[in-house]
């Protein structure tokens, strides 16, 4: 990220991003874009279709922009040059993106409030990664309360 920042570049977290926490720490790493088209599919506000599944809940269909129905929706056909990659899955229909969004921003806030940063653009400044095994994760399990 600092040598992209240094040529007056700019670095976009592309995909991964499935929780607030992951959104944090691609501004941490440096990331000045997040793109969250997997997190923000679902809701109201995103494209695709509302479907009643088999077991009665609600999904909405979703497509990453790179995969064959994409490019079939918007340019007509697969370019013969591009290999397509991703693909269309129903996604568990989410209610408002409202809610998302401020879990975002709280993840944020968080993260921010964790390492000192005043601004997301003091994150990486502020923050140190250190590995974390899995092991480590589940020490807490025994304390994960059952409903």
């Amino acid at each position: 990220a600092d040598a992209a920042h240094g040529l007056g570049g700019h670095v976009m977290a592309d995909g991964g991003c499935s929780s607030p926490g992951h959104v944090a720490k691609a501004f941490a790493a440096g990331a000045d874009f997040v793109m969250l088209g997997g997190m923000f599919a679902g809701h109201d506000e995103s494209g695709g279709e509302l479907v009643k599944g088999k077991n009665g809940k609600m999904y909405k269909s979703f497509y990453g922009m790179s995969s064959s129905k994409a490019m079939e929706t918007h340019y007509g056909e697969v370019a013969k040059h591009r290999a397509p990659e991703g693909k269309e899955v129903r996604v568990p229909y989410r209610g408002p993106l409202s809610i998302t969004i401020q879990a975002i921003l709280g993840g944020v806030r968080s993260a921010c409030s964790y390492v000192g940063a005043r601004r997301i653009k003091d994150l990486p400044k502020c923050t140190t990664f250190i590995r974390v095994t899995q092991t480590t994760n589940e020490v807490y399990q025994r304390f994960n309360v059952e409903e």
